[in-house]
């Protein structure tokens, strides 16, 4: 008899050390399932910030831009009545429309070039709005230079309108400075 609660007691523990290593080995494996979770939230929430992060820096830089487009348009109307010419008369921002007109005008007619330089030379207020222009947009293309990462932007902006016009002016304000 006594062998047999020996062997009894011998199966009980037995099943009891097994059941507590099936027990340990599923929490175990709960806990890995609930590690790899709160890893995959954790990651997901830095991405999530991530993008709210650029969200706001877009929303911050566009509205900066917008504001420098209107100080280079302030400058731009002025210049443009001078020299008498209106804006392209399409959909997009009023200073791309003003920029397109004054260098479509540029490429049907030279003299235009010619009318800006007397213009500068005779009135020193379209001097100073070209001047301001010269230098707003030459600070704006040398921030986006800085900030822009791939140089995309910055390209986009130095070979479109913007600095087209760049050229376009400081040509005139050279020619200006020069015929004293």
């Amino acid at each position: 008899m006594t062998n047999m609660i020996m062997l009894v007691l011998l199966i009980v523990c037995t099943l009891t050390s097994l059941c507590t290593v099936f027990y340990i080995f599923l929490t175990n494996k709960n806990i890995h399932n609930i590690n790899k979770t709160l890893t995959y939230q954790y990651n997901l929430m830095v991405k999530i910030q991530n993008v709210l992060k650029n969200k706001f820096s877009v929303n911050e830089t566009t509205d900066k831009a917008e504001i420098i487009y209107q100080d280079l348009l302030q400058d731009l109307i002025p210049i443009m009545a001078t020299i008498d010419i209106m804006p392209r008369t399409t959909s997009e921002h009023p200073l791309w429309r003003a920029l397109g007109g004054i260098m479509d005008e540029y490429a049907k007619n030279p003299f235009v070039l010619e009318k800006l330089r007397r213009a500068i030379k005779l009135d020193s207020n379209i001097a100073h709005n070209v001047s301001h222009y010269l230098n707003r947009a030459n600070l704006f293309l040398q921030h986006m230079s800085a900030t822009d990462t791939d140089g995309i932007l910055s390209t986009t902006f130095t070979d479109g309108l913007l600095g087209q016009s760049l050229t376009f002016f400081a040509q005139a304000q050279a020619l200006a400075s020069t015929d004293k």
